[in-house]
């Protein structure tokens, strides 16, 4: 589980939050704070039993003192190994608190809780080759872990694995989340993410995914009124469909499905319009009571494919674009994009992603802000770590929803959740639908198949409302 709504920043915005706290009050104090917070977590888990606490040079090891000497003073039996000494002037003044003796971490034996205060926000080079089989095999010894900040050898600004144990129980957020938390092997060894507010003020336009806030429909409202989407149907139907009763499902007031011809299936309240090619598109879609248009799951890649394509990327309408309409975009993706007036939403997977812009480097998060900015377009980038960006540099992350939705079609069940959104007004539509999306999986269970989505998609409003 990830805190919802919280704040996320990188070392470098963390180390400069805290050094504006550090101007106005000492760094002791802070760090008395943070050290509260791990051992007021640990108290509640430890449920009386020894406690082995890791401390390392840093000032994480700082408040690996602190939370030590608190839990002793609460009458926990504690043992302490370290690293090293300690390196800085905040660590040493937390050393110096603690009353009892120091071992080493290389000859510390387990206890059935640990904590992990050797190394946290930072760290940009692997675990020395002896710290980590060490730190292995006190985490796989514990019955409980915690780690302070972030698991020791994680790489706070992308996730990388820089020799991070497996098996972390829960990890402790100090003052905020970092990419850590939320992306690549960050979402396989945090354990549980917890956050603490340790008194440091941070700003960020970058969050994790929240609960959406929604409405019901107003006394007045009518089918319109709630929002008309518009779903191209291409060569797999199926797609198409999936993605037209997710809309339906999500809140459209009236769902169309352009198709070339009855192709049968779906819901009577299902509104089907005949498209014959590009050019029939494109007349239908100067209707102006149109919301927003789907275009991609299913559409294929032949001519008939691009002539969809183009009718509905000059259409000066909302536009939701996925699947195959990725794909015939490509390498032209950012020029295409660049050229709309209209809001526009892509819906990638990574392979996608990679192939429209291949040249984005760095962690997922700025991969897809790059992307955001190029193609002046809001990319909701699909993943265990989903990352939503917008032009703007405004960033939401969705992470650990069901493992389940690993199967063929949720994503276009992703786009009609989208066009509902979007058609029905929603400011924040990206962040809602991912979060509808992630909702309707779990409510779903185990083994669903895309079908099964849509139908979940009601009960997770209603926890909006």
């Amino acid at each position: 589980m990830i805190p919802p709504g919280a704040p996320i920043v990188t070392a470098a915005q963390m180390r400069a939050a805290e050094e504006a706290v550090f101007r106005r009050e000492p760094q002791e104090d802070v760090m008395e704070r943070a050290g509260a917070a791990v051992a007021r977590e640990v108290s509640r888990f430890a449920q009386g039993a020894p406690i082995l606490v890791l401390a390392g040079p840093g000032n994480n090891g700082g408040d690996a003192y602190v939370a030590a000497r608190l839990l002793k003073a609460a009458g926990h039996d504690v043992a302490i190994a370290a690293s090293g000494e300690p390196g800085t002037g905040a660590a040493r003044a937390m050393h110096g608190r603690w009353d009892g003796e120091v071992g080493s971490l290389y000859q510390a034996r387990p206890r059935p809780v640990l904590v992990d205060g050797l190394f946290g926000t930072g760290l940009s080079r692997p675990l020395e080759r002896g710290i980590a089989p060490v730190l292995a095999e006190l985490v796989a010894a514990s019955r409980f872990s915690l780690a302070i900040d972030l698991p020791s050898g994680l790489a706070t600004d992308t996730g990388a694995d820089l020799g991070a144990p497996r098996g972390i129980s829960a990890t402790l957020a100090l003052g905020a989340l970092k990419p850590a938390h939320v992306l690549d092997k960050g979402l396989e060894r945090c354990g549980h993410v917890l956050l603490a507010d340790i008194g440091i003020p941070v700003e960020s336009q970058w969050r994790s995914v929240a609960r959406p806030q929604l409405a019901p429909p107003g006394a007045r409202a009518h089918k319109y009124s709630r929002g008309l989407v518009v779903v191209v149907e291409g060569d797999m139907p199926g797609a198409a469909r999936l993605a037209a009763h997710a809309a339906m499902a999500g809140g459209a007031g009236y769902t169309v499905l352009a198709s070339a011809g009855d192709t049968g299936g779906g819901p009577d309240a299902l509104v089907r319009q005949r498209i014959a090619s590009g050019d029939d598109l494109a007349d239908f879609l100067t209707e102006t009571r149109i919301g927003a248009v789907v275009v991609g799951p299913g559409l294929g890649r032949d001519r008939r494919a691009e002539g969809l394509l183009k009718a509905a990327l000059n259409a000066n309408l909302p536009l939701i674009l996925d699947g195959d309409a990725l794909t015939l975009l490509g390498k032209s993706a950012a020029a295409w994009l660049q050229r709309r007036t209209a809001a526009t939403w892509l819906t990638p997977h990574s392979g996608e992603f990679d192939r429209m812009f291949e040249g984005a480097e760095g962690d997922k998060i700025t991969r897809t802000l790059m992307a955001a900015a190029e193609a002046r377009v809001t990319v909701i980038h699909k993943g265990a770590d989903t990352v939503i960006a917008t032009p703007r540099g405004e960033v939401r992350v969705l992470s650990r929803a069901s493992s389940w939705l690993s199967t063929a079609g949720t994503g276009d069940v992703l786009a009609g959740t989208l066009a509902a959104q979007v058609a029905g007004g929603n400011k924040q539509a990206a962040e809602a639908a991912a979060w509808l999306h992630a909702r309707a999986a779990a409510l779903a269970g185990p083994a669903f198949i895309a079908d099964a989505l849509p139908m979940h998609l009601p009960q997770a409003i209603s926890e909006c409302l």
